[in-house]
This record gives C-alpha cells, structure tokens and sequence, in this order.
C-alpha cells in the first residue's frame, strides 16, 4: 500500500476509521465467498428469533459488493463523518459513537416501514444530515450540477439517487433518522437542559475507554 494511502488512513479520526475499516473487510469477505450477503441483512425473526443477533450489526457494515458503487458512497461516508468527527465531536468521539448507536437503533426500529433490509446508507447519510444542520449557511456543490445551502444537501442527494438509481427509501430515512438525532441534540437540550443531555452524552464507561474528559 502506497504511503500516502497509509498516512491518509492514520489521519482519519478513530470512529469514522474504525467503521471504514469494517465497511471494507466486511464487503472482502464477501466478494471473497467466506460469507454471503444474506447472512448479513436484518430482520427481526431471523436477528432475534431466529438467534442470528450479529446482523443487527453487520447490517449498517455491508454496503454492497466491490464496485464503483460500493467507493462511492462508502467515500461520502468517510468524507462527512470524518468533517463531523473532526469539527463539532474533536476530543468528544465517545458522544460521536453514541450518537451513531442511537441513531443505529433509531434505523432498526423504522426499518420494516421502509422495508431496509440493509442499513448502511441510512446510517452514513446521518452525519451528512447533522453536519448540514450544523451549517445552514454553508453552500455546497452537488456534484458540480447545482449549489445548495447545506440544510438542503441530503434532500438534493435523496433526489439524485431516485433520478439515478430509482431508490430514495433508504436515504429518506437516514434523513429522517438524522433529523431526530440532530433535534435532541443541539435544538431540545439546548433548550430544555441548556445543552447538556443524557441521551446526547455517552455513557461514563464509553466516554473512559475513549480517554474522553468527563462531561
């Protein structure tokens, strides 16, 4: 591997480096036949009642065979989590992890609505959501076709995929998703709590496995 590939990786902040790692050593195993794609979708019989609980993991892990797809979006997934990580979550990555288990469990719970079998796109779309929020003055480029202020990015992304793919479920509900979070999180205990919640702080032993200062 390159050096500079090895130095842009060991620049890349621990959660979003961690779940790139597991994104693409999940996706090898399977284009390697070590496992399919159906032992790793999610629903609730076969996760819960049929006692296959690693899907309720592997499910926001898999994005797809090895394809110029699966580096698309698994490059907007490092890209913007990475840009959260580092602005509004730099020294806090136990809250970022905690922010994306709550927003993991929040998909498992919607998704027989949006009939999602896989979660890993709802999931990377949530920190595209909440960095947007962060930024609504913020103009971004949509692939160099039109310039949006930022709240719009995730809207205009949902409507290129449908244009492009025909499929807008799965972006929908990471907006949806994203939305909820964002809400507790810099809206409701803003206002409630002054900006300091329990759902929006991660639990103490998360926040020492991190070396995080205590909130």
């Amino acid at each position: 591997m390159p050096v500079g590939i090895e130095a842009w990786i060991a620049e890349i902040p621990p959660v979003t480096r961690a779940w790139l790692a597991l994104s693409v050593t999940i996706s090898i195993v399977v284009q390697c036949q070590f496992v399919t794609s159906l032992q790793l979708y999610f629903s609730f019989r076969s996760a819960f009642l049929n006692l296959q609980p690693w899907r309720a993991v592997t499910t926001f892990l898999y994005f797809g065979p090895m394809s110029r797809d699966f580096l698309f979006h698994l490059f907007f997934t490092v890209r913007y989590s990475r840009i959260l990580e580092e602005s509004s979550f730099a020294n806090k990555q136990a809250d970022y992890l905690w922010l994306l288990l709550q927003s993991a469990v929040l998909l498992l719970v919607v998704s027989p609505l949006f009939s999602l079998p896989y979660l890993s796109h709802p999931l990377a779309f949530v920190p595209i959501y909440v960095w947007a929020r962060q930024h609504p003055s913020t103009q971004v480029s949509v692939f160099g076709l039109a310039t949006v202020t930022a709240p719009y990015f995730p809207f205009a992304l949902v409507l290129f995929s449908w244009i492009t793919n025909g499929t807008w479920r799965a972006d929908l509900a990471g907006c949806i998703v994203g939305h909820v979070v964002w809400f507790l999180k810099d809206v409701w205990s803003r206002e409630a709590f002054g900006g300091i919640g329990w759902y929006t702080n991660a639990p103490a032993p998360m926040r020492r496995w991190f070396g995080q200062a205590e909130a």
